[in-house]
């Protein structure tokens, strides 16, 4: 089956390598967001393990911040991004 969603990569190369992520695994939630100066974020929340994690372009696709109820651990978002990372939340754990 082809891709429902797919974005680019606009961050530039130091940045490093931008994640991967196909949700092939029943109980993943996946969430994406740019915010208007392009900065991207990508949040996972993983059903079966009960864990959250967020990754963004400006913070270095390779770093991996823990999400703990809803807020990131070592990381200051922006209101607009601390908005949508509780809406992805809201919508990972309410089914549980």
């Amino acid at each position: 089956m082809p891709p429902l969603f797919s974005m680019n990569n606009a961050h530039v190369a130091s940045s490093g390598d931008p994640p991967s992520f196909v949700n092939d695994k029943p109980g993943r939630y996946h969430g994406y967001f740019e915010n208007r100066y392009g900065e991207q974020w990508v949040f996972t929340y993983d059903r079966s393990t009960k864990k959250a994690e967020l990754r963004g372009g400006d913070a270095g696709w390779g770093q991996v911040y823990e999400v703990i109820a809803g807020k990131p651990k070592e990381l200051l978002l922006s209101s607009e991004e601390l908005r949508w990372l509780d809406a992805c939340w809201m919508a990972a754990v309410v089914r549980e």
